[in-house]
């Protein structure tokens, strides 16, 4: 059923994947430069990033950390082909929504999503399947629009009457108290600016050792 409900956004992707990575470059690195600072990866470690799009911050990840073990899921098949002919055979990249992961319990030390999270139809039930493939103490990241700034809420305003692969974005607060909800722990969002126009957040939390 899940899967169904994104028939559009594999449209619209479908058509932007060819000229994706050069037509969103300057938003693509501010949200992989965030990303990138927020994860604080160790030698060694594994990461699924949720909504892998083309590949870029899975190329980054595996030039800078030694050892790093990647992964990635995307709607878009015509997104993964580009991010792996990126990427090579190295990387595990599945064609999965944010709701199935598709990778066993307490597999990752980190999970990471950026600009895909106003996407996902089923937030809560996301959020409990990434807490879950996380390990004891493992880290996630989201980065993704912000609703806190009136750009933004125009924006969401317009997509979610013209645009059906559009769901919704969130105001700061309201994503702080998803991943609560959703039993992460450390659960801290920063709100900033990547334009003068457009504003973003970064979400980080850790799922708890007991769980």
């Amino acid at each position: 059923m899940t899967q169904h409900r994104y028939d559009s956004l594999r449209h619209e992707y479908a058509k932007l994947a060819p000229h994706y990575d050069i037509r969103w470059k300057t938003y693509i690195d501010a949200s992989v430069r965030e990303a990138r600072r927020s994860l604080l990866l160790a030698a060694g470690d594994s990461v699924l990033d949720i909504g892998c799009g083309t590949g870029v911050l899975l190329a980054e990840l595996a030039r800078e950390i030694p050892g790093v073990r990647l992964a990635g899921i995307d709607l878009s098949n015509e997104m993964l082909a580009i991010a792996r002919r990126r990427l090579g055979t190295d990387v595990e990249l599945k064609e999965a929504s944010a709701e199935d992961l598709p990778f066993g319990d307490a597999t990752f030390d980190a999970v990471v999503s950026t600009s895909v999270f106003h996407y996902i139809r089923e937030p809560q039930r996301a959020l409990q399947e990434m807490r879950r493939v996380l390990k004891s103490g493992g880290r996630l990241v989201i980065v993704d629009w912000c609703d806190d700034y009136l750009t933004c809420r125009v924006c969401d305003a317009f997509l979610r009457i013209f645009d059906a692969g559009h769901f919704r974005t969130y105001r700061s607060d309201e994503l702080c108290e998803l991943l609560v909800d959703a039993e992460f722990s450390d659960v801290k969002v920063e709100r900033y600016k990547v334009s003068w126009l457009w504003g973003m957040m970064t979400a980080v939390a850790n799922r708890p050792d007991h769980l």
